[in-house]
């Protein structure tokens, strides 16, 4: 072969060489890009997917995949979020005897089961274990259990022990604020309180994982709560009614029922169906004094009936004397008082000395329309507005003559909430305007404009009055010192079976605080106080009520960012002059 031709072969053999590589290079690079727009098409489609998702997917199916996870009852908490009411779920121990279609529903005997089942939960009764597994119907045996226990209970090995595992609703403060809260029975439906009042939201879709916010303070709260029981202690009382309510917007901040019930035992009792509960009177502690129990609440209606003669303009001087030595007989009916004070009392002093006699004379001069119209105004004619269902029908007068008007003056034929009471007292010193009542907390612009019932002048000088009550009268032990507390005895013989029974009190101190700038009224009332060591042997409201006001007011004031400061006071040096040397201390 000549050079040429193997110059020539070589040189092809180059070329076709050189042409694979480039084959080569160009096939990995399309690989290259295939993989490439592989990726970024999944990638493009797990963004589309997260999109629409986001778009289009409804909201519930995340919550069915986190179901095990949300609660299906929405939590309640205070104003300040303070957990009140939570669902979780947690095993249970049921005995069901149906699980063994014949023969005996037990593998083993019942005392044996009884006794391995102490050994699990020793708190368990023997006893009562046994006659519940020997009875042979089903029976919630336990609420809640731990899976460990659940574990043991399976290794017993007997079928009719069931642990399912099951719902539960429970209250971390345990009978704290009871009777707003209410409680969830075992059909998953809220009872008596705010859980009957929220019931369709708390259960809806929107509301899983947002809570139910009440306008309670749990600080409050408790603090009201042991000034109650205090006070239940201190006079031997039966039970006990207290709120604190805030006089601008009507936001209730803490509202006591005594005694009170564990909402927790009340939904472990209705579970279990056990009836030990209802003997030992849990179930009628289920009764709200506060929104469903009408009182005749004696005297605290008296500033009520001053400042509408103010406002009708039938008291012209406060100055004015009234005949206060001789009992008034209208239609035969003699009013009186406790005791005399003197042969006459002006207006401030009938409140300061609490003379049914005067108070009765100034009713008769407003008139029957004219203070019925008042009270009309002030809902003592209609149930109390607040959110809770048990709400009491006042007891209003079918006929309201010359003798009913003047005797409901004083608190007298005419029965009503302490709830009424505490709006009522509201409206009588926040400038003359009602607002209903609400357990909702309210957000700034969300407060009622409410309506006028007094003047904004008439409210002014009662502040003055109420303040002259607790300052130089009935109402001393209330006073709270740099709290500038105001506020009204009240002290009523519970009607019975041919007349009033007078061993049998209902004594109330309606009061609110600061009177130079009133923000919040308090209520104390106590049912069928007794004469004890602790209160001189009284029963009146005067050594009772007002005690246990003063006692709440120094410890709620600061947490409501009132502090004490004994260098202000309401103005009363127009009205001094009036009281007379026998009332100043």
């Amino acid at each position: 072969m000549t050079a040429l031709a193997i110059s020539t072969t070589v040189s092809s053999s180059r070329h076709r060489l050189v042409n694979v590589r480039r084959q080569s290079l160009v096939t990995a690079k399309l690989r290259a890009l295939y993989i490439l727009a592989l990726f970024a098409f999944i990638a493009l489609c797990a963004v589309f997917r997260v999109v629409f998702l986001g778009l289009f997917a409804q909201s519930a199916s995340s919550y069915d995949l986190a179901d095990p996870l949300v609660p299906d009852r929405g939590e309640i908490v205070d104003r300040n979020g303070e957990l009140l009411a939570r669902e979780f779920s947690a095993y249970a121990l049921w005995f069901k005897p149906d699980e063994l279609k014949d023969g005996s529903p037990l593998v083993r005997s019942s005392s044996e089961i009884a006794t391995e089942l102490v050994r699990i939960f020793p708190d368990l009764d023997y006893e009562k274990t046994m006659a519940k597994l020997a009875s042979q119907r089903g029976v919630h045996l336990r609420v809640r259990i731990l899976p460990e226990q659940a574990n043991k209970v399976h290794a017993l090995g007997e079928p009719a022990l069931q642990v399912p595992f099951e719902r539960d609703r429970i209250y971390p403060q345990g009978s704290l604020a009871a009777h707003v809260l209410g409680f969830v029975e075992s059909d998953e439906k809220g009872r008596v309180g705010m859980e009957a009042y929220f019931d369709q939201r708390l259960t809806g879709e929107r509301s899983r994982g947002q809570p139910a916010v009440l306008s309670i303070d749990v600080r409050v709260q408790g603090a009201l709560e042991d000034g109650l029981l205090w006070g239940m202690g201190m006079s031997k009382a039966k039970g006990a009614a207290g709120i604190v309510l805030d006089v601008d917007t009507g936001e209730v901040l803490a509202l006591a029922s005594l005694p009170a019930f564990n909402p927790n035992k009340v939904l472990r009792a209705d579970k279990i169906v056990d009836t030990q509960l209802a003997k030992q009177g849990e179930t009628a502690n289920v009764f709200n004094r506060v929104t469903n129990q009408v009182y005749e609440l004696g005297s605290t209606f008296k500033p009520i009936t001053v400042a509408a003669a103010l406002d009708a303009g039938t008291i012209t001087s406060l100055g004015k004397r009234y005949q206060a030595s001789r009992p008034l007989v209208v239609d035969g009916y003699p009013i009186r008082d406790s005791h005399v004070m003197g042969p006459s009392l002006n207006v401030p002093q009938s409140l300061i000395y609490s003379s049914n006699i005067v108070i009765a004379q100034i009713a008769d001069e407003l008139g029957s329309d004219r203070l019925k119209s008042a009270m009309e105004a002030l809902g003592m004619n209609e149930r109390p507005y607040i959110e809770v269902p048990a709400r009491g029908m006042p007891v209003w007068p079918k006929e309201w003559g010359r003798l009913k008007n003047m005797t409901v003056s004083y608190g007298h034929g005419i029965a009503v909430t302490p709830m009424h009471l505490a709006s009522a007292y509201a409206a009588l010193v926040n400038g003359g305007v009602w607002r209903p009542a609400t357990l909702r907390k309210l957000e700034p612009h969300e407060a009622p404009a409410g309506r006028r019932v007094f003047t904004a002048a008439t409210s002014a000088r009662m502040r003055q009055m109420l303040r002259m009550i607790v300052t130089y009268g009935t109402g001393s032990r209330a006073d709270a010192r740099g709290f500038r507390v105001g506020g009204k005895t009240g002290s009523a013989e519970k009607p019975g079976v041919g007349g009033y029974r007078r061993n049998s009190l209902v004594s109330t101190f309606a009061a609110a605080f600061p009177m130079d700038r009133p923000r919040y009224v308090v209520i104390a009332m106590l049912d069928e106080p007794q004469g004890t060591a602790a209160t001189h042997g009284q029963r009146t409201a005067s050594w009772n009520a007002a005690p246990v006001v003063g006692r709440v007011v120094p410890r709620i004031g600061p947490l409501l960012g009132i502090k004490p400061d004994e260098t202000r006071d309401v103005d009363i040096s127009d009205l001094r002059p009036l009281i007379g040397k026998g009332a100043e201390r």
